[in-house]
């Protein structure tokens, strides 16, 4: 494959020396990924457009996918390429179909028990769903939650700050998310013509009292470092962030935010508090 020139970005030194721990890294995507370019070999997987199966939405709406054309080039759909896997490891997956696999699903699962092909079409069905004659549940927990005396169970926790907050050297608080047009990594909404024309490139959101105290000015350029490491990014000045807190996406990886980003775990959800990190802003050229 040769030489990786996102490798020799000192932006991406974490990368490098987590890659370097590495022995072989396949990765499965539709596209050659940021990540995929780091990988010994890549899987083609299908797009949706490519693929039968279901998906399940925060409803609990189980819900069926069609093929509407074939797999383009060598692509094969995600549940071909795990069971060839499998079969390489020496457990053979012999499904010729993912309905198939559904019925697998509904004899082991109880909630999804009476969830089959047959029945999603239209709306689907919206588990629990335990047996073929049972309707669905639009409701969950409707009337009495799933508990002998019928109540909720709350448990109370105690409040932790922060592992790491603005000081005099980081005097921000650097917050991250998503925006409307790239809604996850960017890997694929960014080969999107029409979003990434809406927008692209990253930015950092600043209260425009903040900018003034900076002297920045709209889309000029600043150097965003943390305890991590550093970023250089456009500014949009926006009231949308209170004073001392700016905000980045995680969708470009030429701005990637969680180079900045502190991975203390929650002593209790063991999650990253990406969400929280102390940065220093300053003017750089573009």
């Amino acid at each position: 494959m040769g030489e990786n020139p996102m490798l020799s970005d000192p932006n991406l030194n974490h990368v490098r020396q987590g890659l370097e721990k590495l022995e072989f890294l396949v990765v499965q995507d539709i596209f050659l990924t940021e990540t995929a370019k780091f990988a010994d070999v890549v899987l083609p997987g299908v797009s949706f457009a490519e693929k039968d199966g279901t998906f399940t939405n925060t409803s609990r709406r189980i819900q069926r996918v069609r093929k509407a054309i074939p797999e383009v080039g060598d692509s094969k759909a995600d549940w071909r390429i795990i069971c060839e896997i499998s079969r390489r490891m020496g457990y053979p997956m012999n499904y010729s179909s993912p309905s198939e696999i559904m019925d697998e699903i509904a004899s082991l699962t109880p909630i999804y028990g009476g969830v089959h092909y047959g029945r999603l079409d239209g709306e689907g069905l919206q588990w629990p769903c335990p047996d073929r004659n049972h309707p669905g549940t639009p409701y969950l927990y409707k009337d009495r939650f799933n508990r002998p005396n019928g109540r909720g169970h709350f448990t109370p926790v105690e409040y932790i700050p922060p592992a790491e907050l603005p000081d005099e050297e980081y005097p921000f608080l650097l917050t991250t998310g998503r925006m409307l047009y790239h809604f996850h990594t960017g890997s694929m909404s960014r080969r999107s013509k029409p979003l990434s024309k809406i927008v692209p490139e990253g930015f950092l959101e600043m209260n425009p009292v903040d900018a003034r105290r900076l002297k920045l000015k709209d889309e000029d350029w600043v150097k965003v470092s943390s305890r991590r490491g550093k970023v250089k990014i456009r500014v949009k000045i926006t009231e949308r962030v209170e004073e001392g807190v700016v905000f980045m996406s995680f969708h470009f990886a030429e701005s990637a935010a969680n180079i900045l980003t502190n991975d203390a775990l929650d002593p209790v959800a063991k999650i990253p508090e990406y969400k929280v990190s102390a940065v220093r802003i300053e003017k750089s050229e573009g």
